[in-house]
């Protein structure tokens, strides 16, 4: 038998799947590669400024990297009177408004999710009325009302006004309302009271909206500037925002690399935070209806 020649052998067409990838997502990832570094740009200026000589900050033209790195503005923020009690000024009342924030807001959640009761809707509706106010508009008559208690120039008239929040209470009632209610009406037929069905059912099942609603609190309470300012009337009350504001402005103008060095002071923190608590806050604000 004789071998077939190559004019006889039968022919196969190359039938692989193309490799080639649909030009509209190239389109979409060269995109999002566009957003992501006109995200993270003023970052890293910020970072890699806080390592630079004022005179490089100020010169023209500037450059991204510094030509001679120096920690001299760190020593300098370090150096100042009583940045240790502006720093642990910021932890307490971001601290503590992120603790009542998680009780509170989780309670009220609770019972807008799971319990009947007289004026349910109302209350809900007026929740959600809160939060389309601008807090500016409130800003004056609430300062006036913790003046009124005298609890100026203190912890408690920095915390006490945004223990409890409308955009909290949104997320956690959103969040506990998809729990089963099969849970809640088995606990309570196993005689259990609210408190314990909220504590020891509800409580432990809210991990990533408690986690988002964590995050979200710590870095309005940690950024936050007016209210500090205004109540803290003297430096042992100052926060961070505020301490930065007002010593970092010298007799012949604004220190910039001091300013640098304690944004990253202030950002470094909140970073830290998110980087914990990423996987539950993700999970958390794809639960809870945030689009």
């Amino acid at each position: 038998m004789t071998a077939p020649t190559a004019t006889t052998a039968p022919a196969f067409r190359d039938r692989r799947p193309s490799r080639r990838v649909p030009t509209a997502r190239v389109v979409l990832y060269c995109a999002l590669v566009l957003g992501l570094l006109a995200t993270l740009a003023p970052f890293a200026w910020m970072f890699l400024g806080s390592v630079k000589p004022t005179g490089e900050i100020v010169a023209h033209p500037s450059s991204w990297l510094p030509r001679s790195a120096t920690l001299a503005n760190f020593e300098q923020l370090l150096s100042k009177q009583n940045f240790g009690l502006y720093f642990l000024n910021s932890t307490v009342v971001a601290v503590a408004c992120v603790l009542g924030n998680l009780l509170f807001c989780s309670m009220a959640g609770y019972a807008f999710a799971k319990i009947e009761f007289a004026g349910k809707r109302l209350l809900f509706g007026l929740v959600l009325t809160m939060l389309i106010i601008p807090g500016v508009t409130t800003f004056v008559p609430l300062f006036v009302l913790v003046s009124n208690m005298g609890l100026g120039n203190s912890y408690l008239g920095l915390v006490l006004p945004f223990l409890v929040t409308p955009f909290g209470v949104f997320i956690m009632r959103q969040f506990i309302r998809d729990i089963p209610d099969a849970l809640v009406e088995a606990a309570r037929l196993d005689g259990a009271g609210e408190s314990r069905i909220f504590f020891r059912v509800i409580l432990p099942l809210t991990r990533p909206a408690l986690a988002t609603l964590a995050i979200l609190t710590f870095l309005a309470q940690w950024n936050n500037f007016l209210w500090p300012l205004v109540v803290a009337q003297t430096e042992d009350h100052y926060t961070l925002p505020v301490a930065l504001a007002l010593f970092s402005v010298g007799a012949n103008g604004t220190n910039y690399g001091l300013l640098l060095a304690g944004a990253v002071t202030v950002v470094t923190p909140i970073i830290l935070l998110f980087l914990a608590l990423q996987r539950h806050f993700i999970q958390g604000i794809a639960n809870t209806g945030i689009k």
